[in-house]
């Protein structure tokens, strides 16, 4: 039986591996024509994360343009925040250049890096308390706003960065300075999936802030302090407008409905397009979801979310 199992998973791991070598062969998707630009939009996670990670100290494309002023049509420069284990370079491969075609400032950090972690460990970000990768994000915001003389930003996160920027925005002063909070794979109640780290920890004496290793991954769970303290009084912190954009095929966030929060908007990928099986690290690339966050960004000039065969980690199929 075992051995029958292990045949399975490499048959399993070859025929991805193959499906990712075509897919990521294909042609990579392009914002259209009205975005001004021409940057290459990687709507494929897995691989933009593997190109990406070749430079893992490298910006994204159309990403951390210091010289770039916001326009009138899009006055507010886009911050992505990256979840954890990602950086500023392997989660936006389609966000960064997408939203710059668009005509977007976008710019994106490394936040929660291990101390001394050896290269290329140092290159691996969220793992640091959230406590201090609040404080990392509310200082890159400052130098943002001072770069481009923008009064506010709009925020797209993923995973932890869809949490994380909330401490910044309830406890270190951010509200004021964020107008759009977008989120993808939201955890605002917690996951499940981070559960048996939080009981590890309790088990063992060890405090949240000090659990090894990854410091964050405790407090994401649904029975951590730190979240007990995010949400005391409330999430909705002074007048931002929040959105959260979930998949039914979250394997992390769980259950996905956790991405949900009375007060803020609340969608999910698969009521736009049944055939999107996005997961928890797609949904980072996934077309139909990058229509939604677009729209959000700029309500004014919404256009049609597309629906397309979308595959867990590699994306729409066809490229």
């Amino acid at each position: 039986m075992r051995r029958r199992t292990v045949r399975s998973a490499l048959a399993a791991g070859a025929a991805l591996l193959g499906l990712t070598a075509s897919l990521a062969a294909a042609p990579a998707g392009h914002a259209d024509s009205a975005g001004g630009g021409d940057l290459p939009v990687s709507y494929n996670f897995l691989v933009g994360a593997i190109v990406a990670g070749a430079k893992l100290d490298a910006d994204p494309p159309g990403a951390n343009d210091w010289a770039c002023k916001p326009t009138a049509a899009h006055p507010r420069p886009v911050v992505l925040v990256h979840g954890t284990l990602g950086n500023k370079n392997t989660n936006w491969q389609a966000y960064a250049p997408l939203l710059k075609n668009h005509g977007y400032c976008v710019f994106s950090l490394t936040y929660g890096v291990v101390p001394g972690a050896p290269v290329p460990v140092n290159q691996f970000g969220g793992m640091a308390p959230i406590q201090d990768s609040a404080q990392e994000l509310k200082v890159f915001v400052a130098r943002v706003l001072q770069a481009t003389g923008a009064r506010q930003v709009d925020i797209v996160g993923h995973s932890q960065g869809t949490y994380m920027p909330e401490y910044y925005a309830k406890f270190l002063g951010g509200a004021r300075f964020i107008k759009r909070y977008v989120s993808l794979a939201p955890l605002w109640h917690g996951t499940g999936s981070t559960l048996p780290m939080s009981m590890f920890a309790k088990a063992f004496g060890l405090d949240e802030d000090s659990f090894p290793i990854c410091n964050a991954c405790p407090q994401m769970g649904s029975d951590s302090q730190f979240l007990a303290h995010l949400r005391e009084g409330g999430l909705l912190a002074g007048r931002i407008d929040y959105t959260n954009i979930m998949t039914k095929y979250d394997e992390l966030v769980r259950p996905y409905t956790s991405g949900s929060e009375p007060g803020m908007r609340n969608l999910v990928v698969q009521d736009y397009c049944k055939t999107d099986y996005t997961e928890h690290f797609e949904i980072a690339a996934d077309p139909v979801a990058a229509q939604i966050v677009l729209n959000t960004l700029d309500p004014a000039h919404p256009q049609p979310v597309p629906c397309r065969v979308v595959l867990p980690f590699v994306g729409p199929v066809g490229g």
